[in-house]
C-alpha cells in the first residue's frame, strides 16, 4: 500500500501514514504557502523532524487532483447506482464518468437494490461503454469479492446520490468499517449538508476515501473539460473519432459522423450519447475569458 500518504487534514495539521504503518501528525513548510500549494488528502509527501515537530518538506507530483472536495491521487472511482429509490440519473453519472476519465481515474459501476427492480438496462449501458459493472445484492457475494479484487492496492472513492446505498455497500465490503461509519455519522453529520474534510481509511488491501460532496462535482474550473476534449472523455467514442467525415466534427449534428452512426447501430448507448450532447451544449457556451 501507499506510504507517506496524507490521510486527512484538520486545522492546519496533516495526518500521514508512514512506511512503518504509524500515523504521524505534521505541519506544512511555510514555502508551500508562498507557492499557493497546500497538501491534500491523498498526497504522497516527504517529512522531516524539525525543532520538535514533524514537517512536510515535499509534495510529490500528483496523478490528479480535485479542489472540491480537496483530494489528490485518486486511483479508482466507484459510482454507486441504485435500480430504484432513487432512480438512476444517467446525466449525472455520465458527467462524473467523463470528469474521472479526463483526470486519469479508473471508473467502476456498482449496482445496488437489484432485488427491488431489474438492473439489466443499467448493466447493459455501462458494460457497453467499457466499464466494469458489479451487481452488489445480497446474493452476489462473488461480485463483492470481484469488486474488492479491483480495489486492491488502490486509493478508492465511492460516489452516488443520497439513498443509493453507499454506506450499506461499504459495510458489506468492509464489515470492520461499521463502527467507523456510525462514529462518522454522529460526529460529523453524515447525510446532512455539512462541509467536512476528506479522510482516507486504510482497509489493509486498499484505501477508501470518505469524500463529502463528490457526487455534486461540476465541469467548472478545476474539473473543466473543453468541448474539444469532451469526446475523449466518453471512453466508448474512442474507436469512432477518426471515422467522421469532418475533422472538426462535434458529433452532435454533422452528417457523416461516425459516433452518431455508432449510436444508430446500437454500438453506443443512446443515454450515453444524450449525456454527451447535453454536456457539449453546456461546454460550448463557456468563453475563454471565463477560465482566467
Amino acid at each position: 500500500m501507499k506510504t507517506n500518504i496524507v490521510l486527512k487534514s484538520i486545522g492546519g495539521f496533516y495526518y500521514i501514514k508512514t512506511e512503518d504503518g504509524t500515523i504521524i501528525e505534521c505541519k506544512a513548510k511555510g514555502k508551500f504557502r508562498k507557492l499557493a500549494l497546500s497538501p491534500l488528502a491523498g498526497d504522497i509527501v516527504e517529512t522531516e523532524y524539525e525543532q520538535g515537530t514533524n514537517v512536510i518538506t515535499k509534495i510529490h507530483d500528483r496523478k490528479n487532483q480535485f479542489i472540491r472536495p480537496p483530494f489528490a491521487n485518486l486511483d479508482l472511482l466507484i459510482l454507486v447506482i441504485s435500480t430504484t429509490e432513487p432512480n438512476p440519473n444517467y446525466f449525472v453519472i455520465d458527467k462524473m464518468c467523463a470528469i474521472a476519465h479526463h483526470k486519469d481515474v479508473e471508473v467502476a459501476i456498482a449496482i445496488t437494490k437489484a432485488d427491488l427492480a431489474h438492473c439489466g438496462e443499467i448493466k447493459d449501458i455501462y458494460t457497453k461503454a467499457g466499464y466494469q459493472v458489479f451487481i452488489t445484492g445480497e446474493e452476489q457475494t462473488d461480485q463483492l469479492d470481484a469488486l474488492k479484487a479491483l480495489m486492491k492496492d488502490k486509493v478508492c472513492a465511492f460516489a452516488g446520490n443520497s439513498g443509493v446505498g453507499k454506506s450499506t455497500l461499504l459495510n458489506r465490503l468492509f464489515p470492520d468499517l461499521q463502527l467507523e461509519t456510525n462514529a462518522i455519522s454522529q460526529k460529523l453529520g453524515r447525510g446532512k449538508h455539512t462541509t467536512r474534510q476528506v479522510e482516507i481509511f486504510d482497509m489493509g488491501d486498499c484505501m477508501v476515501a470518505d469524500t463529502p460532496g463528490f457526487s455534486s462535482i461540476e465541469l467548472d474550473r478545476d474539473n473543466f473539460i473543453s468541448k474539444y476534449d469532451l469526446p475523449y472523455a466518453f471512453v466508448e467514442f474512442a474507436e469512432h473519432l477518426d471515422g467522421c467525415k469532418f475533422a472538426d466534427c462535434s458529433h452532435t449534428t454533422e452528417i457523416g459522423c461516425s459516433v452518431k452512426n455508432a449510436v444508430e447501430a446500437g454500438e453506443i448507448s443512446q443515454s450515453r450519447y444524450d449525456s454527451y450532447v447535453a454536456l457539449y451544449e453546456k461546454q460550448k457556451q463557456v468563453k475563454d475569458w471565463e477560465l482566467k
